[in-house]
């Protein structure tokens, strides 16, 4: 695929300077795939572990003991009002060090990588969120609708799971869209502890080829692109999931 368009971009940068190098550089041109696949990976991990922990912490809202509703209250607060980066740096550079090791033959590897540790801090920080998005689609689903399948003889669990949360999923889905499309964005931050997305890669590539201002169009491109595709996705879905009566 490289061929067809290296060409052009070598006499581009012959003629004009413009420099694009993972456009026609075989190595830089792996290297850009590499990150691009990490960093969509990164943020497909990090939306799954955000959205089991809202699904969980809004469930453990509805809770009759004072603790468990207190202790989720507690974990809101303190990573709603923390910013990304700290967090970031927190689990990895404050946990990471305390956290054991494996040897490897030699030399000793952490059991939980950048990439994991990414995947916790910024699945926890959005997971913040996401427990307020699905609490609000809860308190959404209609009393009557609950009353109904109590009569029927649910039990509050199976209330919960087969009733109120697949509804209030529904609910939540504008709220939820944007703050999936907050995490994919703020996935970029994982480059400060090293992780191999595309930001940290075109970042490598420029500090190589001196070419700041061409990789820094590239990354804001992608990202473009990235997240339309995840607006589409979460628009489709969101029409694919609508029922006539609730929320319109």
């Amino acid at each position: 695929m490289l061929d067809l368009f290296a060409p052009f971009f070598q006499r581009l940068y012959e003629t004009t300077g413009v420099n694009f190098t993972p456009f026609y550089d075989p190595y830089d041109w792996g290297r850009l795939l590499e990150g691009m696949w990490v960093s969509v990976k990164l943020i497909l991990a990090v939306i799954a572990v955000s959205m089991v922990i809202g699904v969980v912490g809004a469930g453990a809202q509805t809770s009759k003991l004072r603790i468990v509703r207190f202790l989720v209250a507690a974990y809101i607060e303190i990573f709603r009002n923390t910013p990304p980066i700290v967090q970031l740096l927190f689990f990895y550079f404050g946990l990471g060090a305390i956290t054991p090791r494996v040897d490897m033959g030699g030399w000793y590897e952490p059991i939980i990588g950048s990439f994991g540790w990414a995947v916790i801090a910024l699945g926890i920080f959005g997971g913040s969120y996401n427990v307020e998005i699905f609490r609000s689609g809860v308190d959404a689903v209609p009393e009557t609708t609950k009353e109904a399948a109590d009569a029927l003889g649910f039990s509050d669990f199976k209330i919960f799971a087969y009733i109120t949360l697949p509804l209030a999923f529904r609910f939540s889905l504008p709220a939820l869209t944007n703050n999936v499309i907050s995490l994919a964005k703020t996935s970029s931050l994982a480059y400060v502890i090293a992780v191999p997305e595309i930001t940290y890669t075109l970042s490598n590539i420029w500090s190589d080829s001196v070419n700041v201002p061409e990789m820094m169009v590239l990354l804001f491109l992608y990202y473009i692109v990235l997240v339309a595709v995840i607006a589409w996705l979460m628009g489709w879905l969101e029409r694919k999931l609508a029922l006539p009566g609730y929320g319109q």
